[in-house]
């Protein structure tokens, strides 16, 4: 690998890189941070785990200021919050690819906050890479840019046997602030089981925004659909009226016209 071509890499992640198992040195170690049934169903599916794969984005995340009484989109945030992310994943795929893997999978995504910043976020993107042993096959994006998805192994050992491929991990986020309740609002519901319309719409706008997002990114990858979407809130120490929405799933493409699914089998487990 050049250094010109990763050159957004640290030097020692491109050390790393260059002890495991890769197409230019098959006698490296590989790392993997799958279980171990994981990592027999990955190879039986026809790929081999090459190593862990790691992107890091520490992230200024800026101010805007809410109306006190109305609902409405963060748009400041949401556009930090999507591109830290971007940031992370990007450079844990530029870590697959610079090992020659065909894809990354079981890819987590995670934020996390150190106390010598209240306004500083780390995003993470952690994955296995993997490459086909069957080198006529190619199933890295048309980019050239390996395909990413936060299947398990036995999910990604499923969706192959079935006649589908993960494409990317698509994302779409959302950060909103829910207004609050006026004095007369309030008063109304005390003692009282009744709905609450303005945080009712509020909340469903802001889920909306966020699949709406995810489901443009499968687009634009020619997706078929998206398996295993997740829908997570979190406030990040914003405030109770603050909240991002994040929708992330695998978008999917068929590559086969016979869609078998295997028959299931009923396992015992031994453990206590």
């Amino acid at each position: 690998m050049s250094d010109a071509e990763f050159r957004d890499l640290p030097q020692h992640a491109l050390e790393r890189l260059e002890g495991l198992r890769s197409q230019n040195h098959p006698d490296g170690v590989f790392t993997s941070d799958l279980s171990v049934n994981e990592f027999l169903l990955v190879r039986e599916s026809g790929f081999e785990p090459i190593g862990m794969v790691v992107g890091s984005s520490i992230y200024h995340i800026g101010y805007q200021q809410a109306n006190w009484k109305n609902n409405e989109e963060m748009k400041v945030l949401s556009q930090a919050m999507y591109h830290a992310r971007e940031l992370a994943m990007s450079r844990m795929e530029e870590e697959a690819k610079a090992l020659g893997a065909h894809g990354v999978v079981g890819v987590r995504l995670e934020v996390g906050r150190y106390d010598w910043g209240a306004d500083l976020a780390e995003f993470i993107a952690i994955g296995t890479a993997v490459a086909a042993r069957d080198r006529s096959k190619d199933y890295r994006l048309q980019n050239g840019m390996p395909f990413t998805s936060d299947l398990s192994g036995q999910d990604f050992w499923t969706l192959l046997k079935a006649g589908y491929r993960p494409l990317s991990l698509v994302m779409g986020s959302c950060v909103y602030h829910v207004a609050h309740q006026s004095l007369r609002q309030f008063m109304r519901s005390v003692g009282q089981n009744v709905e609450m319309p303005n945080f009712t719409q509020a909340l469903y706008d802001a889920r909306e925004l966020a699949m709406e997002r995810m489901q443009m990114e499968a687009h634009a990858v020619h997706a078929e659909g998206i398996v295993g979407v997740q829908l997570h809130e979190k406030s990040h120490g914003w405030g109770s009226h603050v909240i991002e929405f994040f929708a992330i799933g695998t978008s999917v493409i068929s590559v086969s016209q016979d869609h078998t699914i295997q028959t299931p089998q009923l396992i015992l487990s031994l453990n206590d």
